[in-house]
């Protein structure tokens, strides 16, 4: 299984997927040739940042040879897909089944909360609840990262601020999230909390982000399925409502929210992680995570 610090990668013909290879910490550039293998990116860039995330300097990613960079270890662990995010966002109760199953009304405006940075975690690296967790759960969700400062967008060019999109795990302890008189913060900034990756995808490999599949399985059980499609505010939408706000930098993150299936809206019983349990899940073209349960 790849496991990259930082990584590239290219698969499909042209395709380009930003990866981070290497232990935490430590992650280093790569890209991914078209058979799957890790290129190592460290004499090209520094990282996958912020800073390499405009239009030219992705094109001239795009133009590198697979073929004339260094193979990495095809068992190195993944990190994050982008690295030094400023800003860890997402979108609360933004598919109208989910809002459905929790009960909730469909929102005005986009709900937003923060995700603490601390919480990034590598695509396939274990979830750690915090000490007294019993009600973590798992979101699967579209991530959208930005290529270029954005303030005062309008919608119809908001995607011109979008570097990619990638693959989030929203994992939330509920009852930190609901119940310690505070804002959905406390129970959404864990450690380990929030994986990001394997890649990041550019933004013209997906096409239309508003019609993604998605899907999460715990211990093999699918407990998750949706599509993009049923957001209540789509991609354009959120990018230009949050820079009406404050400005986007190139390299923050929004985690776009989650389809219907968490634990907590399962019927008649909620069902929340237990130690040792395994979470896989997919969106298309961004990839597959899988991660363990390790309670302290």
């Amino acid at each position: 299984m790849y496991k990259a610090m930082f990584t590239i990668c290219l698969t499909f013909e042209d395709e380009m997927k930003l990866l981070r290879y290497g232990d935490t910490g430590f992650e280093k550039p790569g890209l991914m040739d078209s058979e799957g293998d890790i290129r190592d990116l460290s004499a090209v860039v520094d990282d996958i940042t912020g800073a390499v995330l405009d239009e030219d300097k992705l094109a001239d990613l795009k133009a590198l040879d697979p073929a004339t960079l260094p193979l990495v270890s095809a068992d190195t662990r993944l990190g994050p897909c982008v690295g030094q995010v400023g800003k860890l966002m997402c979108i609360g109760l933004n598919y109208a089944d989910h809002a459905e199953e929790t009960g909730a009304d469909i929102p005005e405006h986009p709900i937003l909360f923060m995700k603490a940075n601390s919480a990034i975690n590598g695509p396939n690296d274990d979830i750690i609840p915090p000490r007294g967790s019993k009600y973590t759960d798992w979101e699967v969700e579209l991530g959208v990262v930005i290529g270029r400062a954005a303030k005062y967008v309008d919608e119809n060019n908001a995607l011109d601020y979008v570097a990619g999109y990638c693959l989030v795990n929203d994992v939330t302890e509920r009852k930190f999230q609901s119940k310690l008189s505070g804002q959905w913060t406390k129970g959404k900034s864990c450690d380990t909390f929030g994986p990001i990756g394997p890649w990041m995808v550019t933004k013209d490999e997906i096409g239309d982000p508003q019609n993604l599949d998605m899907w999460l399985d715990v211990n093999g059980r699918r407990m998750q399925t949706g599509n993009t499609k049923t957001m209540i505010f789509n991609v354009k939408q959120i990018v230009s409502h949050l820079s009406q706000l404050f400005t986007l930098y190139p390299g923050d993150i929004i985690s776009t929210g989650t389809p219907p299936g968490v634990g907590m809206g399962m019927k008649p019983n909620p069902i929340f992680l237990k130690d040792g349990d395994i979470m896989t899940l997919h969106v298309d073209g961004l990839g597959q995570q899988t991660q363990k349960v390790k309670f302290e």
